[in-house]
This record gives C-alpha cells, structure tokens and sequence, in this order.
C-alpha cells in the first residue's frame, strides 16, 4: 500500500512539474506576443528625406525600450548651421529618453543644405553623394571608422534614427545601407523637433535669474565622443 501511494505522489508531483512547465511556457510565448516584431522598415515615398512609413517621430513612443534595437539622434549639441534661419533649432534643446546621441556631421561628409554654415570639420567617411541623394562613394578617414560605426550602429539590432528635421537621419540611413546594413532593420523616424510624446527630456535649461538667457545642461545627454586627434588616419596611396 505505501509503495503504491509513493508511485501515486510521484505521479501527482511529474504531473505538477509539468503543469508549471507549460505555465511558463506560456509566460514566456505571452511576452514575446507582447514585443512583437517590428514592422519591416519601408520608405514613405512622399517623404523628403526618407521618412519610415510605419515608425515615426509621431508614433516613436510606442517603439521605445526594446532590448531588439538601438535608438540614435544624430544632432550635434551645437550645430554650426543655421537652422534657425528655417525654423528649427541649432543646438540640441532636448532629446528622447533611450537615444543615444551620434552627431551624423562627425559619421560622414554631408549632402548639400538648405542653410547656411554647415559643419565642415572631421569625420568618419569622406562621402560622395550623388544628385539623386544616393551614395557615390563612402571612404574610410581612419583606421578606426569601421571599429566605430560598427559598435554605434550595431547590425544585429533594429535602429531607429532621429534628428532635427529629418535630413540627418536619412543621409545616416542612407550611407549604412550602402556600407552593408540591412535596410530592412534601418529606420528614418522623422524630425524630432515635430515630437510630443511623453518621453522628452529637456538639455536646455532657463535659470530664473538669467534674463532670459539659456544654456545646455550637455551631461543629460547620452552622447557619442569622438575625438577624432587620437584616431589614426588612413595614409592616402
């Protein structure tokens, strides 16, 4: 009779372990609905600067926070060009909570503006853009740039790239598709100065006693440092 309710009771436990088992099981395949895949990146054909189709900067905080992918603003804190003169903003007033700064002046060599006084300085890639905004030619200034673009663009990730209007973002997207990344994973969100989610977060501050005066509290954002002295340049041939 014991032997027979031990068999009994470890009957009852398997079936209890197994019970948990699909439990979890079903935990987990629940979660993973609930991040469910990205939708695959797709051009608006209207837009001027590539815009995505499905993720933009108006939808952005529905695509925030997940482990599958990278977000990147590719602003600089203080940018040379005078955007102000098409109403956007110079310096980098705010940004979004999760995204990384990578200035795309400091990726590669930039398009043509609609403003004046465009950064002209170092950079990773010397680029050669065609009329059609396609990329000529993509060449390496350093040793490094590969290094570089590889650990801030990581290419088993999805990246969601922002700016201030958007033209950073689509020439960032432009040249890593041309460089090899899957632009299946690549998306322009847009502009965020056109953002009004609830993930904003403020880099200018206003002090009461300023006279109206602002500056840049520059350590609240994540930002990608290149100093561009200690990289080694590639000996032209």
């Amino acid at each position: 009779m014991k032997k027979f309710l031990a068999i009994i009771l470890t009957l009852l436990m398997v079936l209890s372990f197994a019970a948990c088992a699909q439990g979890e099981t079903g935990k987990v395949e629940e979660e993973t609905a609930k991040v469910a895949a990205l939708p695959k990146a797709e051009v608006d054909s209207e837009s001027m600067f590539g815009v995505d189709k499905n993720i933009t900067i108006k939808n952005v905080d529905e695509y925030l926070g997940r482990e599958d992918t990278v977000y990147r603003d590719m602003r600089l804190l203080y940018d040379p060009a005078d955007y102000a003169a098409i109403g956007g903003d110079a310096d980098l007033s705010f940004s979004i909570k999760g995204f990384k700064v990578v200035p795309y002046p400091f990726i590669g060599t930039l398009q043509v503006l609609p403003v004046d006084g465009a950064y002209t300085g170092e950079c990773l890639y010397t680029v050669e853009w065609n009329d059609d905004g396609t990329v000529k030619s993509a060449t390496p200034n350093y040793k490094e740039s590969e290094l570089a673009l590889k650990e801030l663009f990581p290419q088993d990730k999805n990246i969601l790239l922002t700016c201030g209007g958007g033209g950073y973002a689509g020439m960032t997207r432009t040249l890593l598709i041309f460089l090899g990344w899957d632009e299946s994973k690549l998306y322009n969100i847009g502009g965020s100065w056109e953002y009004e989610g609830k993930n904003k977060f403020e880099i200018a501050v206003y002090p009461e006693d300023a006279n109206d005066a602002t500056f840049l509290a520059t350590w609240r954002a994540d930002y990608a440092f290149i100093e561009f002295e200690k990289l080694h340049p590639v000996e032209a041939e």
